[in-house]
Formats: structure tokens, C-alpha cells, sequence
């Protein structure tokens, strides 16, 4: 486990040679390890109707699977969740530590070698920790916490807080850059930056910079992360009052903010493949399905397709029909699960508030 909030990291420089064109959409980076080639059909995911998983969900943030078993976080009350065949809800456990202020809470969550990895807020700081998991079906228990990670900056908003495992077994985790835009820039800390560890939390030996767990910086807000089949690394990010990202992730790459925000051109800061008006946007979860990027879109309201093969197209759905959308993840079945998120403060609430919905594939 590591506490990295005044390590020696800060002494390695981030001064990578990535300088990207804007109009160019880079390839996936030499640590993205191998990955099995596409399908020659893949999927398409069905998003006629939609089939109500779960519902009854307090501020919920993230959903991963175990065992074919659906998990979410809670964020304000530290719950893991288990959604039963029924649809049920039942506590597999609460985390210990976690403060819920503005932004901050229980955030993401992943599986990983039957462990569960949750990215939370405390009193002092952001962190990580997993938890063995035991039992079966709907008697899935939580094991003692394991740091893998803390000293990451904790502020009311722009926390970030999304974690996926990449294609190359390694822990992926988005830091925003808690109220503090310079820290995005400051290679003295981890805010405003996507980190790569090791499941056990130490730094990669094939990380951009020896000693550091700083994957890429230059971000705001990141909350998403997802790779295609190629081994390609997409996250979403929201921006400030002009544009809400959509990047593909380079190792080492700087991504701008505070200095730019959306597409600018500027020499040594890579630009975004998309961008969009938060009011229409603020991307959160992302998921690859079939042969495109989906988004949950908060403030905006809808999911937005994003086609691999034409990074720079959209398609809108959903818009206005299921309130803010946090989160999206493809399920064991190939299904497209929705995770709505109304009741976290900033949405209004519909009966049944919030749920988990599920759109199969053709």
C-alpha cells in the first residue's frame, strides 16, 4: 500500500515526449498489454426499451460484477450493494471511513481476482482500499480493508473516483483535481491526474515515470474509463463552463486544464476526440459496447453513442427520459446496464428513484 501524498514521486519529472496533434486520435500505449481480438460480429446493444433491474437506490455511483453477482456503491451512506436475481437490494456490506460531502463519498468500485476495490472519501483524503470477497449468490460478505492507495487530494467536488482494471491486469483510477485546477499541472501531486498501479498498489515498472503512479495529467474531473478491444484507453471528463471531454489516454500524455480546456491546438497538450457543452453533457461512466462508446451523462440527461470507428460522431438516446445518468457497464451477458442517479442531491427524483437499467443486444 502506498501513501503517495508527499512521497518521493513528486521528485520525477512528467515531462514526457508526447506531443500530439489535435486532429490525429492516438493508438493505444505500449503498457496496454494484449487483448483479444475483436469479435467479427460484434453485438449491438438494443436501446428500444428498457428492463428495470433494480430499483429503490440512494445516491448511487458505480456497479461492477462478481461471479455474475451485480455490486453498487452507495456514496452518502458507504454501502455495497448486491442486486438479487429479483431485483432485490441487500447490504453485502458499509465501508468504514467514508465522508460524504458535496461530491465526495463511496465513488467507484471494481472486481478483480475476487477482491473488491473502492475508491472513497475520508475525513483526510481520497483512497482506495479492497476487500476480499466471500460467500456466494446472496450471501456475498465483505473481508477486512487492505489500503492499496491514499493521499489523494479530497475536496466537496471534482474528486474524480472512477477505478477499472485495464486489459494488462493493472489498476486504473481517475483523481480530479479537488478545487484545486494548478494541481492538475503540478507534478508534485495527484490530483488532476489518471494513476496506474499494480493490484497490490505499487507503481508499474513500465509506468511514463520511474518511481511514479501518474499515468497521464493535465484533467479536471475525470470519471470514466474504458477500452476497446484494440487495447485503446478512453475517459470522459468534465470541463468548467465550456467543454466536457471525451479523450483517448496516451501514456505519459498531458491533457491541459487548467491551460486549455476542450480543443485548442496547443503544442504539448493532447486534445480531446470530442467535446461537448456541459449543459448537455457531464459525462460520468463509459462503457465499449458492440462497436461503440456509451456515456452517462448527468446534467444532460442521456446516453450518448460514440462510434469506435468515427470517434468524432455522436448519437444521442434516452434524452430527458430517465433523469441524470451516472454510470454504464457492459454485463456478464454482453447487456448494456444503465445506472440512473437522481437522488444524489442534484436531480429530482422519480418514483422508484434510483435504478439500474438493462438494455440487451440484438
Amino acid at each position: 500500500m502506498r501513501d503517495l501524498r508527499r512521497s518521493g514521486f513528486a521528485t520525477a519529472s512528467l515531462a514526457m515526449v508526447v506531443v500530439l496533434s489535435a486532429c490525429t486520435a492516438p493508438s493505444a500505449g505500449p503498457s496496454a498489454g494484449p487483448t483479444a481480438a475483436p469479435p467479427s460480429t460484434p453485438p449491438v446493444v438494443d436501446l428500444t426499451s428498457a428492463e428495470v433491474v433494480a430499483e429503490g437506490l440512494q445516491a448511487p455511483w458505480s456497479i461492477a460484477f462478481h461471479e455474475g453477482v451485480a455490486l453498487v456503491s452507495e456514496r452518502d451512506s458507504g454501502r455495497i450493494v448486491q442486486v438479487a436475481a429479483d431485483g432485490g437490494i441487500r447490504e453485502v456490506g458499509v465501508i468504514d471511513g467514508v465522508r460524504p460531502r458535496g461530491e465526495g463519498g463511496l465513488l467507484g468500485i471494481a472486481v478483480h481476482d475476487g477482491d473488491l476495490y473502492a475508491y472513497l472519501t475520508t475525513a483526510d483524503d481520497n483512497r482506495i482500499e479492497r476487500f476480499a470477497l466471500s460467500g456466494s449468490g446472496d450471501s456475498l460478505r465483505l473481508g477486512p480493508a487492505e489500503e492499496v492507495i491514499s493521499g489523494m487530494e479530497a475536496a466537496a467536488n471534482h474528486n474524480g473516483g472512477r477505478i477499472a482494471f485495464g486489459p494488462d491486469g493493472m489498476l486504473y483510477a481517475t483523481v480530479g483535481d479537488a478545487g484545486d485546477p494548478s494541481s492538475a499541472q503540478d507534478e508534485t501531486s495527484l490530483s488532476g491526474k489518471i494513476l496506474r498501479l499494480t493490484p497490490e498498489g505499487e507503481v508499474p515498472a513500465d509506468n511514463p515515470v520511474d518511481g511514479s503512479p501518474v499515468y497521464s495529467s493535465g484533467h479536471r474531473n475525470p470519471q470514466g474509463l474504458t477500452w476497446a478491444a484494440d487495447g485503446t484507453l478512453y475517459a470522459s471528463e468534465f470541463g468548467q463552463d465550456t467543454w466536457d471531454e471525451l479523450n483517448v489516454i496516451e501514456p505519459g500524455g498531458n491533457y491541459g486544464w487548467p491551460e486549455v480546456e476542450g480543443i485548442a491546438g496547443r503544442e504539448g497538450f493532447i486534445d480531446p476526440v470530442q467535446q461537448w457543452n456541459p449543459d448537455d453533457a457531464s459525462p460520468s461512466g463509459i462503457a465499449v459496447a458492440g462497436e461503440s462508446i456509451f456515456l452517462a451523462n448527468l446534467r444532460g440527461e442521456r446516453l450518448r453513442e460514440v462510434p469506435l470507428a468515427d470517434p468524432g460522431a455522436a448519437h444521442e438516446h434516452l434524452v430527458g427520459e430517465h433523469g441524470r445518468l451516472r454510470d454504464a457497464v457492459v454485463a456478464p451477458d454482453g447487456a448494456l446496464w444503465i445506472l440512473t442517479n437522481n437522488t444524489d442531491g442534484r436531480g429530482a427524483p422519480r418514483d422508484g428513484d434510483d435504478r439500474i437499467l438493462r438494455f440487451g443486444v440484438g
